[in-house]
């Protein structure tokens, strides 16, 4: 165990040399960073990630975060990026959001159980941003036992993680003194799995509102109904089903094609003439029995006739029904790991 000042410039790079070799040779350290401290190893070594693990008193179903040095490493250590993740960290890296996302199905690393999944941050401090470019990603977790206060200074953490730790970085106090905030942008809408040093105001000013989940679009079939409920003229209760249906229900006189169609009605029916008659018979005489004509057919009966004919004048029923819209159904979010970083 060593401890090594990085605010002397005289020192700084001694210091800085003695962290890198220590996590090429699989051990721990501790370094400053713009929140708090944090306890580092080689993400690519599953040893001295699992000894970090042990020297915090956690478990593999906590993994640790991932920091980078660099923009370009987002897009090497993650895949299936939302749209914002890019923007959010152009505004806001380097800095106090750590972004769970999707990692690279390719990676050779072991972190623990995190389902697939990776959380990345750039912290905004020289010493850290400087170990990092030299040493790659660490996987780094706040410097302190779990349970307990985070560590804002090295001697919190020496405190703490003893000799577990193999070099200390002494950057001074913690800049911030609060841990980064966590976005899970792994699930539709994003979630804050942490709040900390960035406000859910702030990434809603750069990106938007993200946490809320957006409109679903209609389906083909309802889309299909809805068009089905109006008309030509946008008017409803002329779709083809109900068409169809006052179609089956018209007289059979107008089946075949003579009557009008019920989507296009004449405005003025026309009327059949009725056959002329012979001439009206005078008032016979009291007493004098009239025989009642054989050609002529009583009014009664020619309106009979016509409405048993299929007159125009006779309208169609135009009721028909809509298909009911299906329920929405909701879709679940995918589960992600609880990544407590510093």
């Amino acid at each position: 165990m060593s401890v090594h000042d990085t605010q002397n410039p005289e020192t700084r790079e001694d210091a800085l040399a003695a962290a890198v070799d220590a996590v090429r040779g699989g051990g721990l350290i501790v370094l400053p960073t713009d929140t708090v401290y944090g306890i580092g190893a080689d993400a690519f070594t599953p040893q001295a990630v699992q000894d970090l693990l042990e020297a915090k008193g956690r478990g593999r179903d906590t993994p640790p975060p991932v920091l980078i040095g660099d923009h370009a490493v987002l897009m090497a250590l993650a895949t299936d990026l939302p749209e914002y993740v890019e923007d959010l960290a152009e505004a806001l890296w380097p800095g106090a959001l750590t972004i769970i996302l999707t990692a690279q199905p390719s990676l050779t690393w072991d972190l623990g159980e995190t389902r697939g999944t990776v959380a990345l941050r750039m912290p905004e401090d020289e010493t850290a941003l400087e170990l990092l470019r030299r040493t790659g990603p660490l996987a780094v977790s706040s410097a302190n036992r779990h349970g307990k206060p985070a560590a804002t200074s090295v001697l919190d953490a020496a405190t703490q993680l003893g000799d577990a730790v193999e070099v200390y970085l002494d950057g001074g106090a913690a800049r911030i003194g609060a841990s980064s905030t966590i976005l899970d942008a792994t699930v539709t809408p994003a979630e804050i799995v942490r709040e900390g040093a960035i406000t859910k105001r702030q990434i809603i000013d750069v990106v938007g509102d993200i946490f809320t989940a957006p409109e679903p679009e209609p389906s083909e079939e309802e889309a299909e109904d809805a068009a089905g409920e109006q008309g030509e003229d946008g008017e409803p209760g002329t779709s083809t089903e109900s068409a169809e249906s006052a179609s089956d229900a018209a007289p059979a006189g107008e089946a075949d094609g003579d009557a009008p169609s019920v989507l296009d009605l004449p405005s003025e029916p026309e009327l059949e003439s009725v056959p002329q008659g012979p001439a009206e018979t005078p008032l016979a005489a009291p007493g004098e029995d009239v025989a009642p004509s054989t050609s002529e057919p009583s009014t009664a009966e020619a309106s009979t006739a016509g409405s048993d004919s299929g007159s125009p004048g006779s309208e169609p029923s135009t009721s028909g029904s809509t298909a009911a819209a299906p329920e929405d159904r909701p879709d679940d979010g995918p589960a992600r790991p609880e990544h407590m970083p510093g």
